[in-house]
C-alpha cells in the first residue's frame, strides 16, 4: 500500500532574508516582479519584506500585498508594537495574509544585543503574537537562534505563543549552526515536551554556514516539519539559505524517505532561479545543483554515451521537469507581440515604454546574432530595467586597445542635472580606462569589489553578463550589464552600480530601534 503524502509548505524568503545577501537592493519593482514568479512557481507563502525597516519595504510589501494573487503574503516584524502594527497596514490588501513576529532567545542574543532576561523576553514574545493575531488569523512566530537557545526555555516561549495565537511555529538555525542529526533530536524532543506543536505548523529555517542548510531542512522535514523557509539559489544573509530548488526537487524525487509533497509546479524552477539571478546580480555558479548551468551537462564519454542510450544512465531529472529546456525562440523576423508574450512566459510583465526598449534592444541582438535564446531576452529585459529611475545614464563608449598601446577609453554620460557630458582616460586594461572615465564625470567615492564575466549562450556572438559589486562608506552594492559587446556590458554594470550607489545615499530610512536586527 502507497504511504499518503502530506502536504509541505514552502515559504520563500527571498524578497526578504534573499534580499539581505550583501550587494543586493532590489527595487520595488524588481521585489513585483519577483513576486509574480513565485506566484507561478506556486509557493504557499511569500515573505514579502519587513515593512517598518523603511519607507520602501512597506511600499513594497503593499504593492505585492494588493497585486500578487495565490500565495499567502506575510510580513516580518520585531517583537516591537510599531512593527506588528506596520507589518498589518502593509498587508492590509491582502485576501490571505501573515504576520511574522521574531525575537532572539538564545543567551548570546538576550544578553549581548537585547539585554533582556528570560522572563522579559517570553512576555514580549507573548504580548506581539496576541498583538499580531487581533490583526490577523495567521500568524507566525520565530524564536531568532533556536538552536543555541536553551531547549526547556525554548519549549516555554514556543507554548507561550501558541497559546496566544500563533499558528505556525518556525525554529531558525539563524547562525547555520546545527547538523542534521541533532536539529532532528530537537524537532522531536520539542514535539514531546509541547504536545500543542501538533495543531500547529512546526516551520524551519536553516542558514548555510556550514554548508547544512538543505540537509538541516530536510532532516527536520523527516522530524515532523512540514514548512520549509527558502529562498532561490539559496541566497540570503552570510553563506545563504536552504535553496527553494534543492528541497523542492529532494522531496519529489524521494517521496518514500519524505512523506511529502509540495503544490510547487517544478518546471518554474530554471525560470525563476535566472530571474532572481539577474535582478539581483548574484550569478549562480555553474555546478550548483538543479538550476547551474551545468547540472544537464556531460562531459565524460561514457557519460555521454550513457545518456545517448537511455538519460536515466547519468541524470536523476530532465531538463524540462525542472524548466531547462530553453533554447531557439524568436527571430529578426519577429513582432512585438511575440516578445512581449515570450516574456511574460519567462516571468516578465512588460509593457508600454519598457517593451518598446526592450524590443529595440531585441531587434540590434537579432541582427547580430543568429540566434537569440531565452536567455538573452532574459538579458536585454533585465538590463533594460536597470536603467529605470537613474541618475546616470550611458550615452556612447569608444575604447582603443592592443598590443602596442595603452588602452583608452571615451565615455559620454547623461548626469543627474541632465546635462550629457564626456571624458577619456587611460587604463591597466580596457575595462580599468571605462571604469576610470565613468569616475571623473560621476565622482563618487567608490571600491570595485568584485568583478565577474559570464558567456550566457554559446559561439562567439554570445550575449555576455558583467556582474560587478562595489562597496562605499561600508556599503556594498551590485550592478549587472549585458550585451555581446563584453566592454559595453561591464560599462552597464558599473553605472548600474553607482546608481544603486546613489539611489542608497538619497533614500531616507527609518532609524531601527538599537538592538534590533533581522532574523537570518
Amino acid at each position: 500500500m502507497s504511504r499518503e503524502l502530506e502536504h509541505l509548505y514552502i515559504l520563500d524568503t527571498t524578497l526578504r532574508d534573499g534580499e539581505q545577501s550583501p550587494g543586493v537592493a532590489l527595487s520595488a519593482g524588481d521585489k513585483l516582479t519577483i513576486a509574480h514568479q513565485l506566484a507561478r512557481l506556486r509557493v504557499d507563502v511569500i515573505e514579502a519584506g519587513f515593512p517598518y525597516s523603511s519607507p520602501g519595504d512597506f511600499a513594497a510589501v503593499r504593492a505585492i500585498a494588493e497585486q500578487v494573487e495565490g500565495p499567502t503574503i506575510a510580513g516580518l516584524a520585531r517583537c516591537f508594537e510599531e512593527d506588528v502594527r506596520a507589518c498589518a497596514d502593509a498587508l492590509s490588501p491582502a485576501s490571505n495574509a501573515r504576520i511574522h513576529v521574531f525575537i532572539g532567545t538564545s543567551p548570546i542574543h538576550r544578553d549581548a544585543q537585547l539585554h533582556m532576561t528570560q522572563r522579559e523576553v517570553h512576555d514580549r514574545a507573548v504580548a506581539m503574537t496576541r498583538l499580531a493575531a487581533s490583526f490577523r488569523e495567521d500568524v507566525e512566530f520565530s524564536p531568532m537562534d533556536a538552536s543555541r537557545t536553551e531547549p526547556e526555555f525554548l519549549a516555554e516561549v514556543v507554548t507561550g505563543c501558541i497559546e496566544a495565537g500563533a499558528t505556525t511555529i518556525n525554529l531558525p538555525d539563524t547562525v547555520g549552526y546545527a547538523t542534521p542529526d541533532e536539529w532532528r533530536t530537537l524537532i522531536g524532543w520539542m514535539y514531546d515536551r509541547v504536545p500543542a506543536l501538533r495543531k500547529v505548523v512546526l516551520s524551519v529555517h536553516c542558514h548555510n554556514d556550514l554548508g547544512l542548510a538543505t540537509a538541516n531542512s530536510l532532516a527536520s522535514i523527516r522530524a515532523g516539519a512540514r514548512q520549509v523557509e527558502t529562498c532561490v539559489n539559496g541566497i540570503g544573509e552570510r553563506a545563504g539559505n536552504a535553496a527553494l530548488e534543492e528541497v523542492a526537487m529532494t522531496t519529489q524525487l524521494h517521496p518514500e524517505v519524505y512523506g511529502v509533497q509540495t503544490g510547487l509546479d517544478h518546471t518554474h524552477l530554471y525560470r525563476t532561479s535566472r530571474l532572481v539571478s539577474q535582478l539581483t546580480g548574484m550569478l549562480v555558479q555553474p555546478n550548483k545543483s538543479v538550476v547551474g548551468a551545468n547540472a544537464f551537462a556531460h562531459h565524460s564519454g561514457i557519460h555521454q554515451d550513457g545518456v545517448l542510450k537511455d538519460r536515466r544512465t547519468f541524470e536523476i531529472m530532465e531538463p524540462g521537469h525542472v524548466g531547462a529546456g530553453s533554447s531557439l525562440v524568436l527571430g529578426k523576423l519577429s513582432g512585438r507581440h511575440a516578445l512581449r508574450e515570450r516574456l511574460g512566459e519567462l516571468g516578465y510583465r512588460v509593457d508600454g515604454e519598457e517593451l518598446n526598449r526592450a524590443f529595440v534592444r531585441f531587434k540590434e541582438l537579432a541582427d547580430r546574432k543568429r540566434e537569440v535564446t531565452d536567455r538573452d531576452l532574459e538579458a536585454i529585459v533585465t538590463d533594460e530595467r536597470g536603467t529605470d529611475a537613474e541618475a546616470f545614464r550611458l550615452e556612447h563608449l569608444q575604447v582603443s586597445c592592443g598590443t602596442q598601446m595603452r588602452p583608452t577609453a571615451t565615455v559620454r554620460m547623461m548626469l543627474p542635472d541632465g546635462s550629457s557630458r564626456e571624458a577619456a582616460a587611460l587604463g591597466d586594461g580596457p575595462v580599468d580606462a571605462t571604469y576610470r572615465a565613468i569616475d571623473s564625470l560621476v565622482q563618487l567615492d567608490g571600491t570595485l569589489e568584485e568583478f565577474a564575466i559570464q558567456a550566457i549562450s554559446g559561439g562567439m556572438d554570445a550575449v555576455g553578463e558583467v556582474s560587478v559589486r562595489l562597496r562605499s562608506d561600508g556599503t556594498l552594492v551590485s550592478g549587472h550589464g549585458a550585451d555581446t559587446d563584453i566592454l559595453v556590458a561591464a560599462a552597464r554594470a558599473y553605472v548600474q552600480a553607482l546608481n544603486r550607489m546613489m539611489l542608497k545615499r538619497n533614500s531616507v530610512e527609518r532609524t531601527v530601534a538599537s538592538g534590533a536586527g533581522v532574523p537570518a
